[in-house]
């Protein structure tokens, strides 16, 4: 499917009194995308919160932080359970106490263990230098500075300077202290002595005891302290593996509870009724109307207001015509009790199928419907946006085209079969993304794989130099040693870009129809019938001798027999070209009037440009095959054989009958074997996994860069709303 899932807006209308089990009955479905009442309605209000959703709230904040300070993780709860509101209430409080006060005795002996560990780190200096601490203070007319700087430069200042009369410096292995006795009682002859010294100094600890001995007892202290607080640690896990379950299933609990609370502040509510919208699925009209009338009888007015759907041109409409019902009951529906205002329809709100008016012009949410197998491409759509509702979803497209251009790029058995592996290990993951990513990553192996098979590479080299045989491998070559193919691929990056770009001005002009046939042709076909005239002319005789020979003539590279014996197009006769070049100048003026000047402005970018940028798939191609060669050269060298083949000197090649261009590492005569041998497999290791990462890197920026500039850009906004329906998935608790 391109188009997102058909939605329709629902209408939930009853009085006050069976609100909180219509809430209950909805938020169980886990069905409805509710739309925010825009008070827009005389005599309609916001509705507030039911009574509890405080509470709840603030218990909910108390489970979260208890759960943050056990590092609870949602795989340790155990098996689905039930916890009543009694249970939360009677257990919640004990628990909290008992693990705050296990928390706050271990953010003590933290600190204290932080604080023990700066003097440890303060004192180890003084046990190095070997002095008692109460040597290195409290005199008089001594002056002593502890610190890491060089003797020998500290006692050649203390000699320049003229205010120290005498000096003692001792050492130990990375600090130094030093004694100065200041000429006539001078005050700061040290100081003046250490500058522009390089000298770190210490603060000697507060001590009378001998460095080692407070060392001891400071260490020792670590020691309880450690001791302490693996103690409250063994308690904690305890604790965490007793109230694990517990705590998970009422956190699920409170956050229902505070959801269906919260409900009617999307409500539009009076004294003595409420009104509720919201999106659903289409095809669930049915099943929402009928559990709500099981849940609460006739006292509740289910209307299908707006059917989102396309109009036979193709444009989303919220409008179409819904069938109504007769209602099940003649009574009056106590929501008739208080009507909401009818609203316009020439341009208002827009108007249900039965005259109710919906309480907000929101877009309806977008469900993107799309095959098993393309499904997870949706994430390199949605890292740009969402696609409105509106809007084709290019998801389908974009898992068509990526993996194909990806595998085509690398091309090698080998690096997909590791693309495989890698996507295969990225699949078994429990993250969502991670998985969508490996799948991503098992497509491109696969076609990778696909093309190795028909470049007939294995890690960069033929197979059949290995002595591998097989049907139809081979029948293409990446154009590292055949220049025709370079030229083929040139030419066949150029078409696929031409396809590309038409596709998505076609796509922009389906999205467009709502403006109309004329304006949306003007603004999307124009592009595509220029760009097609513009190359059908390139490609065309008229004045092929000013064209490159690839291109147009008799060695175009679609004329190439030693391609493809099929490929027999030189060129479109001159007439077509000419008759392309009318279509290209039909196609600006086109252009100029439905874009106006700056149409024309971008058609070179967009025309010519974007056309070209395509060629970064070849660009790629080749980069990534040298590469590989290059890893190849370096291993095994290069030679050729007697029927002037250029091939590697693999061990299935009797190298000592070809002539040597280049000697591998496996073949250096002058370095023994057993040597060569590690070293060679190092590099093919090495370089090989080089050359695949940059593959990934590579080919895929590049391909996702067409994807988003030169593709997107000529059809797709997104900006689409996810559908979240009122509900929850449950994980730890079972229905209550």
């Amino acid at each position: 499917m391109l188009r997102p899932e058909q939605m329709s807006k629902v209408s939930v209308a009853g009085s006050r009194t069976v609100m909180e089990p219509v809430i209950e009955t909805v938020h169980g479905m886990n069905l409805v995308h509710l739309s925010d009442y825009d008070g827009s309605w005389d005599g309609f209000e916001h509705g507030d919160p039911i009574e509890g959703s405080e509470d709840a709230s603030e218990k909910l904040v108390t489970v979260r932080a208890l759960e943050s300070i056990l590092d609870l993780d949602d795989d340790e709860a155990g098996p689905s359970r039930i916890v009543s509101q009694e249970e939360i209430d009677d257990e919640l409080d004990g628990i909290q106490t008992e693990v705050n006060e296990l928390d706050d005795r271990r953010d003590e002996i933290r600190d204290e263990l932080r604080q023990v560990n700066e003097r440890i780190e303060s004192i180890e200096p003084f046990v190095d230098l070997g002095i008692d601490l109460d040597l290195l203070r409290g005199y008089d007319s001594l002056e002593v500075r502890v610190g890491h700087g060089d003797v020998e430069e500290i006692e050649a200042a203390l000699e320049d300077e003229e205010t120290v009369d005498a000096y003692e410096t001792f050492t130990g292995d990375e600090v130094v202290a030093v004694f100065v006795y200041p000429v006539d009682d001078a005050e700061g002859a040290l100081e003046d002595a250490l500058v522009g010294i390089e000298f770190a100094a210490l603060e000697v600890p507060d001590s009378d005891r001998a460095p080692e001995t407070f060392l001891a007892e400071l260490r020792e202290r670590k020691g309880e302290l450690q001791d302490q607080r693996e103690q409250i640690e063994a308690e904690l896990a305890e604790l965490k593996e007793e109230v694990g379950g517990f705590l998970l299933a009422a956190e699920e609990k409170l956050s229902i509870d505070v959801q269906r609370s919260e409900a009617p502040l999307q409500f539009a509510t009076s004294k003595r009724a409420f009104i509720a919208e919201g999106w659903i699925p289409t095809e669930r009209y049915d099943e929402f109307e009928t559990e709500l009338q099981d849940a609460v009888g006739n006292r509740l007015e289910v209307e299908e207001l707006v059917r989102a759907d396309y109009n036979e041109q193709g444009h989303a409409t919220h409008a179409e015509a819904v069938e109504p019902e007769e209602s099940a009951s003649e009574e009056q529906s106590p929501a008739e009790e208080e009507e909401p205002p009818k609203a316009a329809t020439d341009g208002g709100q827009p108007v249900g199928a039965n005259g109710g008016a919906t309480m907000m012009d929101d877009s309806p949410p977008v469900v993107q419907d799309n095959p098993d197998i393309a499904e997870p491409f949706q994430m390199i759509v949605n890292t740009v946006n969402r696609p409105k509702y509106s809007e084709i979803d290019p998801t389908l497209i974009v898992f068509l085209s990526f993996p194909f251009a990806f595998g085509f790029m690398i091309g090698d058995i080998a690096y997909g079969l590791l693309y495989l592996a890698l996507g295969v290990a990225l699949y078994r993951s429990e993250s969502v993304g991670l998985q969508a990513m490996g799948a991503i990553a098992l497509w491109c192996g696969v076609f990778t794989t696909m093309f190795g098979y028909l470049y007939d590479e294995l890690f960069g080299i033929h197979m059949y130099e290995l002595g591998i045989h097989l049907p139809f491998a081979g029948v293409i070559s990446k154009g590292i040693a055949s220049p025709d193919f370079v030229n083929f691929w040139l030419v066949a990056a150029v078409l696929f870009g031409i396809a590309m770009l038409s596709l998505g001005w076609i796509v922009g002009f389906v999205n467009d129809l709502q403006h109309g046939v004329v304006e949306s042709g003007l603004e999307n076909l124009s592009w595509v019938v220029a760009l097609n005239g513009f190359f059908v002319w390139v490609f065309s005789q008229h004045l092929a001798s000013g064209k490159p020979g690839f291109i147009v003539g008799p060695e175009a590279a679609l004329n190439n027999g030693d391609i493809a014996g099929f490929l027999t197009f030189s060129g479109f006769p001159e007439t077509v070209g000419l008759i392309g070049l009318g279509l290209f100048v039909v196609g600006l003026v086109g252009i100029g009037i439905g874009e106006g000047g700056i149409g024309l402005i971008e058609t070179p970018a967009y025309i010519f440009g974007h056309t070209l940028s395509f060629l970064r798939i070849p660009a790629v191609l080749l980069a990534k095959a040298g590469m590989a060669f290059v890893v190849n050269l370096l291993v095994f060298g290069e030679y050729v054989d007697a029927e002037g083949h250029t091939v590697f000197g693999l061990p299935t090649q009797d190298i000592a009958a070809m002539d040597a261009q280049f000697a591998g590492l496996l073949h250096i005569d002058a370095v023994p074997f057993a040597l060569l041998l590690p070293i060679a497999i190092l590099v093919f290791v090495i370089g090989h996994i080089f050359v695949l990462l940059l593959g990934i890197t590579s080919a895929g920026i590049q391909m996702v860069r067409l994807e988003y500039v030169e593709f997107f850009q000529k059809f797709y906004e997104g900006g689409g709303e996810k559908y979240q329906p009122f509900g929850y998935d449950r994980s730890h608790t079972t229905q209550d």
